[in-house]
């Protein structure tokens, strides 16, 4: 019974790091490479594309807040629970007026009680330039934050800057306002910006 504990528990630390899904992406896989970085950034670029249509599709405040906004940033997450959890993904950060794109990494770790996977993407909006330009060189730590869920309509769904970010979160159950990031970090990935 004590081997079959710690075997859970070494496993559920090995699926559960953070540094582990977050390297993911950028680890060689034997003799075969991945997909090239160009490959890569059209994959980050066409899930960014199909996110900030379906936010701004979905709702009125956050096509607002994009209006106003210098900057967006989309992630593309994977989480996962057993005892701990982690996670980790990819994502770009968008300045409207340049249009240049700077490719990001997260991962994000806790302790979670439950088994399973979440697939989820996360919008950002950046009220000025100089926020955004500070999300991509210095990264970003969400320490807390509170879900508000707005069902697959996104109905009623409404959040502002706060501290100069807007987020959203889209998951298999639809528009949430204001995601709980808390415990992820964003950090600039250098291997898809050279």
């Amino acid at each position: 019974m004590k081997k079959l504990l710690s075997l859970m528990i070494v496993v559920g630390l090995f699926l559960a790091s953070p540094a582990a899904w977050a390297a993911g992406d950028e680890a060689k896989s034997g003799s075969k490479k991945e997909a090239s970085a160009a490959e890569k950034r059209a994959e980050i670029d066409k899930v960014a594309k199909e996110a900030l249509a379906e936010i701004l599709e979905k709702s009125d405040k956050a096509r607002g807040l994009y209006e106003k906004a210098a900057g967006w940033a989309v992630f593309d997450n994977l989480r996962i629970t057993f005892i701990l959890s982690g996670g980790g993904g990819t994502g770009v950060a968008v300045n409207k007026a340049s249009g240049k794109r700077t490719y990001m990494k997260m991962g994000t770790g806790g302790i979670a009680f439950g088994i399973g996977a979440q697939k989820y993407q996360v919008i950002m909006f950046f009220d000025t330039e100089e926020r955004l330009t500070n999300f991509i060189e210095k990264g970003w730590k969400a320490e807390t934050g509170a879900d508000a869920a707005a069902g697959t309509k996104g109905a009623g769904v409404g959040t502002e800057f706060i501290n100069g970010i807007a987020v959203y979160k889209i998951t298999e159950k639809g528009l949430m306002a204001s995601a709980d990031l808390s415990g992820t970090k964003y950090s600039l990935n250098k291997k898809l910006n050279k």
